[in-house]
Formats: C-alpha cells, sequence, structure tokens
C-alpha cells in the first residue's frame, strides 16, 4: 500500500491577516450543487497542474517569509470515546461508512465489548484515517497561507467543517481567463501520530485526492508533502488517491467500486480507520447471533454464551500463530495485487482467518524459486525490490513488519507470531507493545535461558540493564526506515560485519557505538563470537561508521544514520559531544528527508538549528548551514574538551581545520546513485 508521490515542493507560511474566507460563499457552494460540482473540477484542475507541472524544491524568488501573527492550532485529539462526527455529505464526495456486506460497524461491537473497545478507540489504528473535525484535525487551519508559484491554499474552520480556499496560478483556459478562486472542503485526514495527510475531492464520485501539504505533528507546521518522503528531488510525481492507494490498508472492508468507464468511484468502507472488524473479520453473523441469545450470565453457575457467539467470528489468539500473524500481513507486508483481484472494483477477497497467500502473495526476493510469478513483476517494475527491499531480501520500509517476520529464524519454529510482542487491547498505543514484549522478555518466551542475568551478561558481553543487553537492539535493530523515522527490523538477524558490507546495512554494533569505526565492531565480534575478520578500506579502519555511512553513504544510509546521531540509547553509548558538525553536514544533505531527520537529531544533542532553516527548501533556495554549525560548536567547547573528543569521529583530526577538511572529503564522495524508499 505504498502511497505514490503527489507533486511537487511547495513554500509554506504561518499566516495572512487581510485575506479571509466567507463563510456565505461556502453555504452557496454547498447548496448549489452544479455550480460546486464545477468548482471541484476546476479543483481537479489546480492540483493537478500544479503536482503534475512542479517537480523540483522551491526557488528563492517564489519562497514566502512568516509573519508572527500564527494563530493557535486546533486541539489534539480527545481521548475520549466519543461519537463520530456527522458531516453532512448531500454532493456524495466522502466515501461512505456502512453498506458493505457482512460488515457491522465498529460501533456494534461497543455494548458487548466495552473495554476492548476502549482500548481500541484510543489507539492509532482507529485513527488512521477520519473524518475532519476539531477532535481529529490537530493542524493549524486558522487563516493560514501555503503558497506554490503564486498559487495560494487559504486554509479555514467554518464551525466543524475545514476548508481550502484556492487561488490558482494556471494558465488561462482555451478562450477564456483565469479560473476564478474556489473553496473547497476537506474531505478525510490520514494520520495522527507522526504527521497528518489531508485529502480533497475532485468530482469523480467520491474520489479523493492527496492535499500537496502535509501537518508534522512534532514541528507543529506545514509542509509540503513531497518532502516527506525519501525520493530525488528532482524526481517527476503523480498525485495520490485515497480511494486506490490508501483505502487498503486505512480504512476498514473497503469496496473501491471504481466505475472504469466514467472514472468515477462510489467508495463505501465499513469504518474509516483500522476498526474491529480488520482483525476479527465482518461481524455482522456476530451481531445477529448475539442478538438471539440470552446475555451472558456472570454466574460461575451459569456459563457464558460467548462460545457460541465465537463461532461467528475471527479471534486471531486462537489461530494457529502463522495464521494469526497473516492478519496483520494483510496489511503490514509487501504483497503484490494481480489484475486478476479486481482489487479497484470490488476490493479484497481476503478476510481474517483465509490463507493471505491464496489472494495476495507477499513478495519474498530471496525466493524467486518458489514465486515465478515475481519474473513477470520484476520484468515490468525493475526497481520495485530496490525501492522495498536490501539487497539481500530483508525489507527496508516501515509499515512490512509481516514481510521481516515470515524470514526470521524465530517464526520458522512455528510458535513465534506477531501476537508474541504486540496486542490491541493490553498496551499503549505507540508500537503496541504487550507487557510481554517490551523488554527481554519477549525473547525469553523462546529462549528461557536467558531468564538468567548471568546468561545474558556472558551473551551480549554488555553489563545487565544496558541498552546493549536488550536483545532486540542487537536483533532487531533500527534498520528500516518510514515517515521521518527509523524504525526496528522484524527480521530478526545477527550483527554481521559480512552482511554489512554486502548489503550496505548497518550493523547494530555501530548503530550505538556511533563513536567506533567499522573496524573496531569487527574486531569485536570476532573476538566475542567467532565471526571471520574483514579485509576493510583505510576509511572503515579509521572513521566512525557513523560519520562515514552518513556523510558519504547513499540516501537511505544517510537518513539513518542522521536519525541515530540523535537517539538516546546511542548518545549514551558514544558520547554527545562531538555530534554537531556531522549533523551539520546532513543538514545540507540533497534530500530533504535526510535534512528533516538531522534536524531532529540536532536538537536532540543541545544543538541550535540556525534561524530561517527550513528543511523542505531546495539546495538554490537554502543557504548552507554547516559553516554556522561548525562555528556554533566550536564556540562551546574548551581545549580540554576538543582533546576527549574521540578522533575516529573526526577523521583522526587534531584540529578543526583537519577535521573540517576530513568531513568535507567525505562529502566528496558522497553516493548519488538516486534513492527512493516507498513507505
Amino acid at each position: 500500500m505504498s502511497p505514490s508521490a503527489d507533486g511537487a515542493f511547495f513554500h509554506w507560511r504561518k499566516s495572512i491577516g487581510s485575506v479571509k474566507v466567507d463563510p456565505q460563499k461556502h453555504n452557496l457552494a454547498r447548496s448549489h450543487e452544479r455550480g460546486y460540482r464545477a468548482c471541484i473540477q476546476l479543483l481537479g484542475l489546480v492540483l493537478l497542474s500544479v503536482m503534475l507541472g512542479c517537480s523540483k524544491e522551491p526557488s528563492a524568488s517564489s519562497a514566502s517569509n512568516a509573519l508572527t501573527d500564527t494563530p493557535t492550532p486546533a486541539s489534539a485529539s480527545n481521548p475520549a470515546v466519543k461519537a463520530a462526527p456527522i458531516l453532512d455529505d448531500s454532493l456524495g464526495e466522502i466515501p461512505r461508512e456502512g453498506g458493505v456486506t457482512g460488515y457491522a460497524g465498529a460501533q456494534s461491537c461497543r455494548e458487548c465489548h466495552q473495554d476492548q473497545y476502549a482500548s481500541w478507540h484510543r489507539s492509532f489504528h482507529r485513527t488512521m484515517t477520519r473524518l475532519p473535525s476539531t477532535n481529529s484535525i490537530q493542524a493549524r487551519f486558522n487563516q493560514t497561507v501555503l503558497t506554490n508559484d503564486g498559487a495560494r491554499y487559504v486554509l479555514s474552520r467554518t464551525n466543524d467543517e475545514f476548508w481550502v480556499h484556492i487561488e490558482a496560478a494556471i494558465p488561462p483556459l482555451a478562450g477564456g481567463s483565469s479560473p476564478e478562486p474556489v473553496d473547497v472542503r476537506m474531505g478525510l485526514v490520514t494520520g495522527s501520530h507522526h504527521m497528518q495527510v489531508f485529502w480533497v475531492p475532485n468530482g469523480l464520485g467520491n474520489c479523493q485526492i492527496g492535499f500537496p501539504f502535509t501537518w508534522l505533528i512534532p514541528e507543529q507546521k506545514w509542509v509540503p508533502r513531497n518532502s516527506t518522503f525519501l525520493r530525488p528531488p528532482n524526481t517527476q510525481h503523480r498525485p495520490e488517491t485515497w480511494n486506490m492507494v490508501c483505502s487498503r490498508c486505512h480504512a476498514t472492508g473497503t469496496e473501491p467500486s471504481l466505475d472504469r468507464a466514467t472514472k468515477t468511484w462510489d467508495t463505501h468502507v465499513a469504518n474509516l480507520g483500522i476498526a474491529c472488524e480488520a482483525c476479527h473479520g465482518p461481524g455482522e453473523a456476530h451481531v445477529l447471533l448475539a442478538k438471539t441469545l440470552p446475555k451472558p450470565s456472570s454466574n460461575p453457575a451459569n456459563p457464558s454464551n460467548s462460545s457460541v457467539t465465537n463461532l461467528a467470528i475471527i479471534h486471531p489468539s486462537k489461530l494457529d500463530p502463522a495464521r494469526a500473524s497473516e492478519i496483520c500481513g494483510f496489511c503490514h507486508s509487501m504483497k503484490w495485487i494481480g489484475a486478476e483481484e479486481h482489487w479497484p472494483e470490488k476490493g479484497f477477497r481476503y478476510r481474517p482467518g483465509d490463507s493471505l497467500e491464496s489472494t495476495t502473495p507477499v513478495m519474498r526476493p530471496m525466493q524467486l524459486d518458489r514465486q515465478p510469478w515475481l519474473n513477470n513483476v520484476l520484468a515490468n517494475n525493475p526497481d520495485i525490490f530496490r525501492d522495498f527491499f536490501w539487497s539481500d531480501g530483508m525489507i527496508r520500509v516501515s509499515g512490512r513488519e509481516y514481510s521481516g517476520l515470515i524470514e526470521s529464524p524465530c517464526y520458522r519454529g512455528g510458535k513465534f507470531s506477531c501476537l508474541s510482542c504486540h496486542s490491541m487491547h493490553e498496551s499503549e498505543p505507540d508500537d503496541q507493545l504487550s507487557k510481554k514484549g517490551a523488554d527481554n522478555r519477549a525473547c525469553i518466551q523462546c529462549h528461557p535461558r536467558f531468564q538468567d542475568v548471568t546468561q545474558v551478561t556472558s551473551h551480549s558481553h554488555h553489563t545487565a540493564n544496558s541498552s546493549g543487553s536488550l536483545c532486540y537492539n542487537c536483533h532487531m535493530p533500527h534498520t528500516t526506515y518510514g515517515v521521518l523515522t527509523a524504525i526496528r527490523s522484524h527480521q530478526m538477524s545477527n550483527p554481521r560485519i559480512a552482511d554489512h558490507l554486502a548489503t550496505g546495512r548497518p550493523n547494530a554494533c555501530n548503530l550505538c557505538h556511533l563513536d567506533q569505526p567499522l573496524a573496531w565492531s569487527d574486531a569485536w565480534l570476532s573476538t566475542w563470537y567467532g565471526q571471520p575478520k574483514h579485509s576493510l578500506t583505510e576509511d572503515q579502519t579509521r572513521v566512525a561508521e557513523s560519520v562515514r555511512l552518513g556523510l558519504s553513504g547513499d540516501a537511505g544510509q544517510r537518513v539513518l544514520m542522521a536519525w541515530h546521531l540523535g537517539w538516546e540509547p546511542a548518545l549514551q553509548a558514544s558520547g554527545r559531544n562531538w555530534q554537531m558538525p556531522v549533523i551539520g553536514g546532513l543538514m545540507d544533505d540533497p534530500y530533504a528527508a535526510v535534512r528533516c531527520v538531522a534536524e531532529r537529531s540536532m536538537k536532540a544533542v543541545g544543538g541550535v538549528v540556525p534561524a530561517g532553516f527550513e528543511y523542505f527548501l531546495g539546495v538554490e533556495s537554502r543557504p548552507s548551514v554547516r559553516d554556522q554549525i561548525w562555528d556554533q560548536w566550536f564556540r562551546t567547547l574548551s581545549k580540554g574538551e576538543w582533546s576527549r573528543i574521540p578522533k575516529a569521529t573526526l577523521s583522526g583530526a587534531d584540529d578543526r581545520q583537519g577535521a573540517e577538511a576530513s568531513i568535507r572529503r567525505l562529502q566528496a564522495t558522497r553516493a548519488e546513485t538516486p534513492m527512493r524508499l516507498r513507505e
């Protein structure tokens, strides 16, 4: 379900006081369907022309200055359980909840399963896609203006509706003048954890296309949509369509209902967001059966009827581990959707409890002999493996954890599953880790000898209670990338320098010991675990691997290193007084996503981001900050502190001039191979 690109880099500015949207115009637009439809069609022209016509980052000539009159952003989601808002949709522009065969909707589960409903309701699964409301939108909408090359998007709120006023900068229509401004209501909002993505109608039934700006939750600001993905800065892009791409996994029980003749959509879902029936299967029969039976008794002498009603519903925990994991794998994997599936017209045939492989098989690059159909896929999509996998077949993008799980030796034992570590109803929303999955207890389930702390320390060669004695820091390192962050690999593996050299995937040792070269890890892995030593280059012997890969690696390696340079366990292991010059170099990276992650790490190590720095601006309109950061960092060091900085981190230099020269040398050898990681 990887999203496709949706357009070029756009400028952003916080507020403007002179432009206002008349609410009466909104009412007029809603009450005159014919005129409103024309506006919607115009919006499609505006968005598509801007998205497809621009592929470069913003230039200095069109950059906007942020004003100080910044309104207060809308409040974050209320964690209390409330009924979903009802949005007037008399024109049928928004995908509809309900009417999907066999599905009852999450609200029908609440009466009998209040605790489970409440735990699901506070999860990020529920808030994956929602209708815009004051409870769902965290972004700033109060007279905020977003611009690109003369096209302006003025955001506003009227009661519980969120609008965009579009003043287009596209060529005049044939024989006429430039189109008049239009006012369009936001249709859907996706996300509530890392970022929020917005969708607007385009007049083709209830089709929703991507709004070209995204709200970053940590930064509390609008940014260009394309600057949130790791992709080459000058790549041409296509707009996203929620009905076609995102509804596959960001909604429950989706029936896209594309009419190919008219190119219109009549999409229905059981629920917006990821709801009960995504995991438990269609619940209509279960609800009907439950209504015909007496209420379950709390008297032990009178058994509950739950075992009867369970016959019409799926309980993942009662399934075979492999079949239970397939429920998660339906969304959390890299599947291939063949034309024979007729997904855009009919939706997926897969239901929880079914065999996933029989409908949408998971792509496994190292098993081409068992998946001959992949040869045709590769012939038509030669870069597809590189966009999703490391060269040895390990998944490298977020949201595909099942693809990693099934390649793990733990999984092949037949007892390990997603539920070994995760729980929807007995966990915190972040990571959905159960109590048994939050630390070494996850591994002790299958490796009981590590209940003994001495066994842990003798195996890990790290002290008890340190980050180096947490199993998953070594066997599930953060080598997966997505949503502007690094994520743990779900393919359990051992740290091996051979894999590092063969694939370019950073090994766990150097992701924590940022101040050490690859040769250091090579020596310890040989001493402790008998791994063979390797022939390494001079830089791999003398330069800290975080610095070498962070400055000279490809974009995928650079973004992972940018994240680890601000990872707290790594800072505790390798010190936090030397990273700023390296992070400063990454803040000048050609890739916007690398610059964003580096900026976050700069703040994590206590550095000050230079005034006016905006990570999404292109090279030609964004002055270099590397030298400013060098000056800032060097002024904070005393002579004694400089002498204590590990020399490998700055290429063995003994003074500032030598250190700067070494870092510039590494940047000059940066891998320029275009990199696109499709989350």
